[in-house]
């Protein structure tokens, strides 16, 4: 009887800052009555145990955030331990994971890559924080210039130029977070053969 258990539900969404996948994974973790984990919210976790006090989704662009995230920079150490927490949490249980970086670690799962113009995603960190949007392209290029710096650092990988991990490379660009969330539930459920 062990063939025909249903595999689990391993689903990693992965993207660039702003390009809408923390949205989206936490509404397809709601809907498909799984656990949903942030890589994010891991990464705030380690800032709390260094003394920050991270709060709201627009932290990572306040003041504090971007001292964390420097701080980060010169410490790739945190990112080893979100990672490994991640891959521990996604080895275990039906799941829906948020991460820059783990499609390349995970070995089975479910991987998407969403993406979204420079344009379309500072719109949206201005919509997110308030801030405007000659700042927000500011910022956004700078956490993926670290980003990817940190990436290739630890693992070899070519953050955003390496697609190869992935079943769907999707582009938000000019959609909403409801036709992003009806298009993926659809492929997700036809991947899995869920009804």
């Amino acid at each position: 009887m062990e063939n025909c258990r249903r595999r689990r539900l391993v689903i990693c969404i992965s993207g660039l800052a702003a390009t809408g996948k923390s949205t989206v994974a936490r509404k397809l973790a709601k809907t498909l009555n799984i656990k949903y984990v942030s890589g994010g919210q891991a990464l705030k976790q380690l800032a709390i145990e260094r003394g920050y006090k991270p709060g709201g989704e627009d932290w990572w662009e306040k003041p504090e955030g971007l001292k964390f995230l420097e701080e980060r920079s010169s410490n790739p150490e945190f990112d080893k331990l979100v990672d490994a927490k991640l891959l521990e949490l996604a080895s275990k249980d039906d799941v829906v994971v948020d991460s820059w970086i783990l499609p390349w670690l995970l070995k089975d799962g479910y991987k998407i890559w969403l993406k979204a113009s420079e344009d379309e995603r500072a719109a949206r960190l201005t919509k997110r924080s308030g801030l405007p949007i000659d700042v927000a392209k500011e910022i956004l290029k700078k956490r993926d210039s670290e980003s990817k710096d940190i990436y290739n650092r630890l693992y070899g990988i070519s953050l955003e130029s390496d697609l190869s991990p992935f079943d769907v490379v999707l582009d938000t660009s000019g959609l909403n977070e409801n036709e992003v969330y009806r298009i993926l539930l659809s492929l997700i459920k036809l991947h899995y053969g869920l009804k």
